[in-house]
């Protein structure tokens, strides 16, 4: 099968997860890459950050419009992981390709796990927001998305609801924001680097999964978030296992 009809059917299964999970979706973009299309796990990550940055800039305007986004919250998480991406955008390419899988396996099995535990992201009361975990935690994305190129959105919403005190709803436009920025300035960070990529192949994938967005919007509307999240979290967790095994042996 051509790289072209590879690249259209993963960015939209991509962006159908986005559009229907939201945080999380941008995980099966990597291993996509990696395993459909074969890139290097260091391309794989930078194509995910093209991926990551249009597909979450999209969907921030949406989501602007709604009035679920919260500029001055996401402003303060996303400029604390600035510098954390830009460094892990450097340092990605330099790093071996089997710890760069073994570490995105790992961070993708937490993601599952976290989605079959959705209640980690509801917030039951009001959470005093305290500058110093707020900025811990907009560290610590910016460094998961410099080095690995997710975009975090499974890191994200639970930390704007239980750290920052959003609710659901608005911490979901919010991380599309923190999603944003930290991909644009690990893109920026990679710029200079020996990694190169395939733009026709990369190019259908991030049209592809644009459109998959708003199919998977639609989708989430007609069916249970949580079976959608339970679902996804267990081909989350396989694919993990599968990257794992294939990074030790």
């Amino acid at each position: 099968m051509s790289a072209l009809v590879l690249g259209l059917l993963a960015g939209g299964v991509t962006g159908l997860a986005l559009g229907a999970l939201g945080g999380g979706g941008s995980v099966l973009a990597v291993p996509a890459l990696m395993y459909l299309l074969g890139f290097t796990p260091a391309a794989a990550a930078t194509a995910s950050l093209v991926v990551v940055a249009v597909t979450s800039a999209t969907a921030l305007a949406a989501h602007a419009r709604e009035g679920t986004v919260r500029w001055r919250a996401g402003a303060l998480f996303a400029g604390a992981g600035l510098l954390p991406a830009a460094v892990g955008g450097a340092v990605s390419g330099r790093l071996p390709p089997g710890l760069l899988t073994a570490a995105f396996a790992v961070i993708a099995a937490l993601a599952a796990l976290r989605m079959l535990r959705p209640s980690a992201s509801v917030r039951h009361h009001d959470v005093p927001v305290r500058r110093g975990q707020v900025v811990r935690a907009g560290v610590g994305l910016g460094a998961v998305t410099g080095v690995l190129g997710v975009g975090g959105g499974f890191l994200a919403v639970p930390a704007l609801v239980n750290v920052v005190g959003l609710r659901m709803r608005a911490a979901v436009g919010t991380s599309l924001l923190v999603i944003a920025v930290n991909s644009l300035v690990a893109l920026a960070a990679r710029a200079g680097s020996a990694v190169s990529l395939d733009w026709t192949a990369v190019g259908p994938f991030a049209a592809a999964a644009i459109l998959g967005a708003w199919d998977g919007k639609r989708l989430a509307a007609k069916v249970s978030g949580g079976t959608l999240q339970r679902i996804f979290a267990y081909v989350l967790l396989a694919v993990a296992v599968w990257m794992l095994a294939d990074a030790v042996v």
